[in-house]
């Protein structure tokens, strides 16, 4: 009983995830080539430093949980 209750948890988030979207369509497209364009998220400046620190992460917990033998 427990094992289905878990699967349909976890169907019920996978489906409320894929529903979920982050940034509306700009009307128009951007305008391609000639137009203004869209404005570019403010993310885009930190995906180096986001990547470094995702590696460092990685390598931090990887290094942790080697250390205990779980």
């Amino acid at each position: 009983m427990k094992k289905t209750i878990n699967r349909l948890v976890y169907a019920f988030f996978f489906l409320l995830v894929l529903s979920v979207n982050a940034q509306l369509p700009q009307p128009g497209g951007g305008g391609g080539g000639t137009g203004p364009g869209v404005p570019a998220s403010p993310i885009d400046m930190y995906v180096y430093v986001l990547g470094a620190v995702a590696v460092l992460l990685t390598l931090y917990f990887a290094k942790k949980y080697r250390t205990q033998k779980i």
